[in-house]
């Protein structure tokens, strides 16, 4: 039997009361009350990767966010069903490709099958979640290729409705016929790029229509196509979350998130293929993620400034700092990924753990109910997760409040946050060791022990002295000994 989330939890409170919880509806372009359509469940789907190639810390903030929702939906005491799709057809990837199979590429450039190249980023992905603390065990990850025949039999719905039309080179949605066509972000139909292709189609009816099955081309083999009523193909890239959706999470969907870049074209098209075949309102809450970018330029492959989270990895910043520093912005704003902004992280997430475990003690007291409701509400607003660290580390730093108290306070706050405090994974206990391998350093702290080193043998006691305040402000501590420098993490 479901258990009020305040019953359940481990460390000692007063019940309380929630308060109310707000999400941004891109739908209606403001904060809205949210209450789910089903008094004790929510049901919750985020747009996933096409697993043609490595995933780069720009894709992982939807993962992360989408957690910290979960999270914050269970605080309040409701069962969550999450849904991330997995695109493992390559086929119109997104609507500014001419329509190459970006799975079957891959593989032929790695010597694989398609089913093999799917597979592997399918589980370096996953892997990649469970290193940034993304409760995967918790959510169902549906891959398209296991619901073609769903996808096949949403088509012959809107087919037999009057809403699909048949050309030389597919099956089309025609959005004429969908009046709210272009809603969601107050599109401008006559400016908005067709569909699914940008290639200009004589036989389309309308510029928006979307290609919901391609024909298979006569004089090419490919490896990821099926059998349908309408011929060899494969499905447009729009139907499969609609198709898997419904089958998942029923014809209504309480959130749906993703980022702004699908408003436009592909969130639009869910919305119209959805609530034609349906019958009914597709999505109740809208949430889009904006963009990080690295360095202040877009992450791309083109640009070579793509970084994954192994590359976090081989610099020595732990996983679950990444996700601490996706926590400092708010899901809404664009955010500025810089080496130097997630070694600032990595820092604040060690000096967490420190005090967490050596300073807080083992016993935990009550929660501090004052901090609490703070952090309570700033959750509840939005997602405010820049709000709700600063109430933690003000917390932290309150004199009046004891250790027990602070303790039992900052594991509440880490079941929204997911920083691993209670149970410690592997790469933060390589953080947390003291000990530091030199050639592991950052370029920036080798260049400041070098100059460090340079001052000293030049009896610049005075610039030895500042570089070592330096090196503490980013987290390391030089000690001088006979054999020369040994540094460790504070």
């Amino acid at each position: 039997m479901f258990k009020n989330f305040f019953t359940r939890n481990k460390h000692k409170e007063a019940a309380r009361e929630n308060p109310p919880l707000y999400l941004h509806n891109t739908l209606h372009k403001e904060k809205e009350l949210f209450v789910p359509s089903n008094k004790r469940f929510v049901s919750m789907y985020t747009c996933g990767p096409t697993v043609y190639a490595e995933q780069h810390i720009g894709n992982m903030r939807p993962p992360i966010i989408s957690s910290v929702l979960r999270n914050i939906l269970e605080y309040n005491g409701y069962k969550v069903k999450q849904v991330i799709n997995i695109t493992d057809v390559g086929h119109l990837t997104d609507d500014g490709n001419d329509g190459e199979d970006k799975i079957e590429a891959g593989a032929k450039k790695e010597g694989k099958t398609s089913k093999e190249i799917a597979s592997t980023y399918t589980d370096q992905f996953i892997n990649d979640l469970r290193s940034l603390n993304v409760p995967v065990d918790k959510i169902e990850f549906p891959k398209a290729t296991n619901y073609i025949g769903e996808q096949i039999a949403f088509i012959q719905t809107l087919e037999e409705k009057g809403f699909a039309y048949t050309t030389s080179d597919g099956v089309y949605f025609d959005t004429a016929r969908f009046p709210n066509y272009g809603a969601l972000g107050g599109i401008d139909l006559e400016s908005l790029a067709e569909g699914a292709r940008v290639e200009k189609n004589s036989e389309k009816r309308n510029p928006t229509d979307f290609a919901l099955w391609k024909f298979s081309p006569q004089d090419t083999k490919r490896e990821q196509e099926w059998e349908s009523p309408w011929g060899n193909g494969f499905p447009g890239w729009h139907i499969e979350c609609s198709a898997m959706s419904r089958k998942l999470l029923g014809r209504t969907i309480d959130i749906h998130m993703g980022g702004i870049e699908h408003i436009p074209v592909h969130h639009n098209n869910e919305i119209a293929q959805s609530e034609t075949a349906n019958g009914s309102k597709f999505v109740r809450f809208w949430l889009h993620f904006a963009h990080i970018m690295l360095e202040g330029r877009k992450i791309s492959k083109s640009l070579g400034n793509t970084i994954y989270v192994r590359s976090l990895k081989d610099r020595g910043i732990s996983p679950v700092a990444y996700r601490y520093w996706v926590l400092t912005g708010h899901y809404r704003s664009p955010m500025n990924a810089t080496w130097e902004a997630l070694e600032g992280a990595q820092t604040a997430l060690f000096r967490l753990h420190k005090i967490f475990s050596e300073e807080l003690g083992t016993t935990n007291g009550s929660i501090l109910s004052v901090y609490q409701k703070r952090f309570h509400t700033a959750i509840n607003i939005d997602i405010d997760t820049p709000t709700a660290i600063a109430v933690m580390w003000e917390m932290l730093k309150d004199n009046k409040a004891s250790k027990a108290d602070k303790r039992a306070t900052l594991l509440d706050f880490d079941q929204v946050l997911g920083l691993s405090l209670s149970k410690r994974n592997q790469a933060l206990e390589t953080m947390l060791d003291t000990k530091v391998n030199p050639t592991s350093l950052p370029d920036d702290i080798k260049t400041l022990l070098e100059e460090r080193k340079i001052a000293r043998e030049q009896k610049d006691w005075a610039k030895s002295d500042e570089l070592r305040d330096t090196l503490k402000s980013k987290g390391f501590e030089v000690t001088d000994t006979p054999e020369g420098q040994k540094i460790s993490r504070i």
